[in-house]
């Protein structure tokens, strides 16, 4: 056995906990976004990926500039046959094989996410799932088993290196609910894989908040967001009610500051902390058209008290609108690297927290 990977097993014998999670920081990457040309054209083009193979230039670069994570949020109509909705399609299957190999090879985590999950999409407006994750049985019965398949195919990659972020944001439904479906899956995992290290979303909204039913499940990391308030960090975007006042930081007229974000954002999880659970930021970030320096100015807040708390976070994204290459911002000055549109003063921020 290679000395990396004994010393990857020996991480993941001991189950996570807030004192134990190590703090990574990196990028979401939106290649398996959605399985539909065209799906997001109208709201944001930068996200129009399709089932498109992960880039190994993506982690090439994200390594050299110092990070070590990648969140892969991804729909699981990319590997599903609706003939055959268990049986994964071996082709995909084999390119999200290559990002997981790929991590391995430059020092990075890999988190794989259920973006849209059958029965739930945080989308639900461009494409309805036909059954319900929280109240229907077969959405229950092809998440727990698709996700069963997952563990067993990468029962072999130690959870250092890879983790499982059931489902994204979840919503619409109750805490009770969404608890006894990731409980289910949970245990689908883990008969296949015990060791599998798992990131549990709270309910997702503009402040999101833990979920308690769920402190108790062994190695498992919670996951919050960073895109509070809303009206900053989505100014314009139409997927978010295009809201239209210039947003400024702090944002008085809607009453946000950094001691709000403190008491809306931060608080609750310090103190979902103390049963012992492990927090981490799995998406955040600020579209192309909130002015640079408010949206560098409230990042600033958002990155120091993480810092403070010792949480780990992924930007959504790396390449894109929210990210630090190629964002399309109009009140930036982009430094050419590796052939792309860097945001030289965004990565400084990112790389000092």
């Amino acid at each position: 056995m290679l000395r990396r990977d004994f010393l990857a097993l020996a991480a993941c014998a001991t189950p996570v906990t807030a004192a134990t999670a190590p703090r990574r920081r990196g990028f979401n990457l939106q290649e398996k976004f959605t399985d539909r040309p065209g799906e997001w054209a109208k709201m944001d083009p930068e996200w129009d990926h399709h089932n498109e193979a992960f880039l190994e230039s993506d982690f090439d670069s994200i390594a050299s500039l110092g990070f070590n994570f990648v969140r892969l949020p991804m729909s699981y109509r990319c590997w599903t046959n609706p003939k055959a909705p268990t049986r994964l399609l071996e082709p995909v299957m084999k390119q999200i094989d290559q990002a997981v190999h790929w991590g391995g090879q430059y020092g990075i985590h890999v988190c794989l996410n259920f973006h849209r999950a059958p029965g739930f999409s945080i989308n639900e407006s461009l494409s309805a799932e036909p059954y319900n994750l929280w109240t229907d049985l077969r959405a229950q019965d092809l998440f727990t088993a698709q996700w069963g398949e997952f563990a067993r195919r990468y029962k072999d990659v130690p959870s250092a290196r890879l983790s499982f972020n059931l489902v994204n944001e979840p919503n619409r439904c109750t805490a009770g609910q969404y608890a006894s479906v990731v409980r289910r899956v949970v245990g689908a995992i883990r008969e296949a894989d015990s060791r599998r290290q798992v990131m549990i979303d709270g309910l997702f909204g503009e402040a999101m908040l833990p979920v308690p039913e769920l402190a108790d499940v062994p190695n498992a990391i919670h996951s919050t967001r960073g895109y509070a308030p809303f009206a900053l960090s989505h100014y314009l975007a139409p997927w978010a009610g295009t809201p239209r006042e210039v947003p400024a930081w702090p944002f008085l007229n809607h009453e946000w500051d950094a001691q709000v974000l403190n008491r809306w954002c931060i608080q609750p999880w310090k103190d979902f902390e103390k049963k012992g659970a492990a927090v981490f930021v799995g998406e955040w970030g600020c579209w192309n058209r909130t002015p640079h320096a408010v949206a560098l100015d409230w990042m600033h807040d958002f990155l120091t008290f993480w810092k403070q708390a010792n949480w780990g976070w992924a930007l959504w994204c790396f390449r894109g609108s929210f990210g630090i290459l190629d964002s399309g911002r109009a009140d930036v000055k982009y430094e050419t690297w590796r052939g792309r549109k860097l945001d030289r003063k965004m990565l400084e921020l990112l790389r000092a927290f």
